[in-house]
């Protein structure tokens, strides 16, 4: 059944493996943990840090069975959080993504935070706590 959930997450995990490419052309690092790539430094710190719509940027962010993080002391703060999109990926496959956008579209709506009350957020932390 492993194959059956990296195949059906591989179009977002696509998307991951360009990042980690671009990571790795950059000075940064990758190794895989209990079948997630995990991509540090190089100009993924960069975009983490800069080009999300978080004041003072993300520390990490998953794309299907890839995480990439600023460093490897956020990949250890943020990895039970992190494997748990890993999980909503396996489950939302080619459909993570604009569900996710979706979520927040949703919380906007209803006048919650885009982050904090994204539905697939909140499961995240819930389970990783």
């Amino acid at each position: 059944m492993n194959v059956i959930r990296y195949l059906w997450a591989f179009p977002t995990t696509l998307v991951g493996l360009f990042f980690v490419l671009l990571s790795v052309t950059t000075g940064g690092k990758a190794r895989v943990v209990a079948g997630v790539v995990e991509a540090q430094g190089g100009v993924v710190r960069w975009l983490l840090r800069h080009a999300t719509l978080l004041p003072g940027g993300a520390s990490a962010l998953t794309l299907g069975h890839v995480v990439l993080a600023v460093d490897a002391d956020a990949h250890e703060l943020t990895r039970s959080h992190e494997r748990v999109h890993v999980q909503q990926c396996e489950r939302w496959g080619p459909l993570f993504l604009p569900a996710y956008v979706a979520a927040s579209i949703v919380a906007i709506a209803r006048g919650r935070h885009f982050y904090r009350d994204n539905h697939f957020e909140v499961e995240a932390y819930d389970k990783a706590n």
